[in-house]
């Protein structure tokens, strides 16, 4: 088996996730090991995931619940792909040649998945009661130097058309990639939302509205008279009567929430939210 034998979203989460937390071992002096093989720890809390993860590679990977990794047999595959993500003293470095090769959401969502954070700034203004919600997306990467970012950087702005900064970090190599951008954050997480929404528990990081209604529920129980607002963003704007309408009209002929969606130009857990607000009032 090589890379290419591989399906293309195969390809692209293989090579994310080796980027992210997965790792290809090492082949010691001495080994009987003649190939390198795949493994990537976890903890409780990420098993579901790494089972999303596993079903998209399941005749690669498999899971040893004892030592709590996914990993694979020692194949050939890996002890190709080594060199391309490890350089000559065994340091992690962002595959370059294979980069043509993740041009698939899968790859941003894998990698986010893997490393990233929706990071939520909170602003209190008790005059007026109102809480605003800020969003950001950082990359944590630190694991990789400025130069071998710079082309991760590249390759995400011409491939996915999104502008990661560097950002300074005390931790690895000093420097992770995010979004300044809160325009940015909403695009990216709908950009990657077909992939992600097929993994719940990862919701906390991928999907906004779920985050947001959480965020809103826990901040209520504080500041229950507050209006709590998320900054610049229009996925969580108010429905106007129109929308509401067309929402109604359309379930009543039993459309799909992917299709009503699409029809109010809003994403799939928003309606999946409203049309759960709008039961609760019995308008439905």
């Amino acid at each position: 088996m090589n890379l290419y034998q591989l399906s293309p979203i195969q390809q692209n989460v293989l090579i994310a996730g080796i980027m992210g937390d997965g790792e290809i071992t090492k082949i010691y002096k001495n080994s009987r090991r003649k190939n390198n093989s795949y493994r990537e720890h976890y903890g409780q809390a990420q098993e579901k995931y790494r089972e999303w993860k596993q079903l998209l590679l399941p005749d690669l990977l498999y899971f040893n619940k004892k030592s709590h990794t996914l990993c694979s047999r020692s194949l050939p595959l890996f002890t190709q792909l080594y060199p391309h993500f490890y350089n000559s003293k065994n340091q992690k470095q962002v595959p370059e040649k294979l980069l043509p090769t993740c041009t698939l959401p899968h790859f941003l969502a894998v990698l986010y998945m893997d490393d990233g954070t929706l990071s939520i700034t909170k602003r209190i203004n008790h005059t007026k009661k109102r809480i605003y919600l800020t969003p950001s997306i950082m990359l944590a990467l630190q694991c990789f130097p400025v130069c071998e970012l710079n082309l991760l950087q590249k390759h995400i702005h011409n491939t996915f058309n999104y502008s990661f900064k560097l950002c300074s970090t005390p931790s690895g190599y000093g420097y992770m990639l995010r979004f300044a951008s809160v325009q940015h954050t909403f695009s990216f997480l709908n950009y990657i939302s077909p992939v992600t929404n097929t993994c719940p528990s990862m919701f906390y990081k991928t999907n906004w509205d779920w985050r947001y209604n959480e965020e809103k529920q826990l901040l209520l129980e504080q500041y229950p008279n507050y209006e709590i607002i998320a900054s610049s963003s229009d996925r969580c704007r108010s429905y106007s009567s129109e929308e509401i309408n067309c929402i109604l009209i359309l379930h009543k002929k039993g459309e799909s929430i992917s299709n009503i969606a699409r029809a109010i130009n809003r994403t799939y857990w928003s309606v999946v939210y409203k049309l759960r607000e709008l039961k609760e009032k019995k308008l439905l």
